[in-house]
């Protein structure tokens, strides 16, 4: 057994219910639609499997696609996800920026794709969070599961940067994060400084900013 399968053995979750959080988190956290906002009973009924926090966490998403008209669901997921450097949902980026290293780490997440025998939507990059919540939960567990951990400073940057913002989507980030192995002081100090430096290779980069307390942000 991997070190990251005995990792996530000591967390009280089942397979079901880790995969289950990734699975109504990649949903939720897709472009608003019609079909979303007709699928939430269904959504309501699985999260319902969940224990604390992943229940509440998805289920105040869920509230807020319920409450809110589509159209303006989708003019604050643009603002929020298109617009803002460090929401972005491409995981890579925040390792990466635009660099031709990022190339290499897109291949990382193709070739995991490919092993498992998964075949991403043509119009999306392979390292947008959406895309491997779906791998994660719906085909290879632990490889999805290992890619996570692998970009969980990135991960935990948007987490915060949602956070920053009041977003209801920073509830997706949470049960997400709630799914994986504890935050060491190591990644809390790259997390840190990658919300002071962004991403290299960047003349603006994510914008600065501090983070709201990070040693008391639940995971």
């Amino acid at each position: 057994m991997s070190r990251l399968a005995r990792a996530l053995r000591r967390l009280p979750l089942s397979e079901r219910q880790r995969a289950l959080t990734h699975r109504v988190a990649a949903l939720v956290l897709d472009y608003p639609s019609e079909e979303l906002l007709a699928d939430i009973p269904l959504l309501r009924t699985a999260i319902a499997e969940l224990p604390e926090p992943m229940r509440a966490e998805l289920g105040g998403v869920l509230d807020h696609l319920e409450q809110t008209p589509l159209r303006k669901l989708a003019e604050d997921y643009v603002a929020t996800f298109d617009l803002r450097r460090r929401c972005c949902l491409h995981l890579t980026y925040y390792a990466y920026g635009d660099t031709r290293k990022r190339g290499t780490a897109l291949l990382s997440f193709s070739s995991a794709y490919q092993i498992s025998g998964f075949e991403p939507a043509v119009d999306e990059l392979p390292d947008h969070l959406c895309v491997l919540l779906e791998f994660a939960a719906t085909v290879d567990t632990e490889a999805g599961t290992r890619l996570l951990v692998q970009h969980r400073a990135g991960l935990e940057l948007l987490h915060l940067s949602l956070s920053d913002a009041d977003s209801p989507y920073r509830g997706a980030l949470a049960a997400v994060s709630a799914t994986l192995p504890p935050l060491t002081e190591r990644l809390r100090d790259a997390v840190a400084r990658l919300a002071a430096e962004g991403p290299p290779g960047e003349e603006v980069g994510l914008d600065p900013f501090t983070p709201p307390d990070y040693t008391k942000v639940r995971t």
